[in-house]
């Protein structure tokens, strides 16, 4: 489990994690096309590893904290969900305890969207980028860096297996100035 906070909200904690990858079927995973960076790493245990889908290898940073994480899309993108994947029985100092997902058109206008603590995670752990309000389903974004704050145990050094970033599918309909996101809406948007 983990908790989560956004601004004005108060800190909250996950525990644990699921074993297997589940997401819905009206997100897509939209980190394909991005540019993705590190702030530091091991040699051998680089920013590829994050997005090579295989639980078994990791990116271990290499520095100073926090650890960073810099996915740059070409274009802005509604973005909703990121899940990471982080094993407290393999890594343990080195798992990740607190996390803080930042959103921006670059390095330079960077804020603070989510903090999430994380408390002995074994497996996928979900992050909804969703605000309080419940019109706030998306954070629309060219960038979004995802900075490890700290570690269990006080680890210097982190290791994060995989992550993945969701958002909702491209406007179904081609040509339409706007998009509409439920599913009665999308219904009735044409005339025949």
């Amino acid at each position: 489990m983990a908790t989560e906070s956004s601004e004005g909200e108060e800190e909250g904690k996950m525990i644990g994690g699921n074993q297997h990858l589940v997401v819905d079927d009206d997100l897509r995973e939209m980190a394909k096309k991005a540019a993705w960076s590190v702030s530091s790493c091991k040699a051998g245990n680089g920013v590829l590893l994050l997005r090579d889908d295989n639980l078994d290898t990791y990116w271990q940073s290499d520095g100073a904290q926090p650890h960073l994480v810099n996915i740059q899309f070409l274009k802005k993108v509604k973005l909703q969900l990121v899940v990471i994947y982080v094993d407290f029985k393999l890594d343990e100092s080195y798992t990740p305890s607190k996390i803080s997902i930042r959103a921006g058109d670059g390095f330079h206008n960077l804020k603070e969207i989510k903090t999430v603590e994380l408390v002995k995670p074994t497996g996928w752990v979900y992050i909804s980028l969703s605000g309080n309000d419940p019109r706030e389903t998306f954070v629309n974004t060219f960038m979004l860096q995802i900075a490890i704050l700290s570690n269990h145990l006080n680890g210097r050094d982190t290791h994060v297996r995989q992550i993945k970033v969701y958002g909702p599918p491209p406007n179904p309909i081609p040509r339409q100035p706007f998009q509409f996101t439920s599913r009665e809406f999308i219904t009735y948007s044409s005339v025949r």
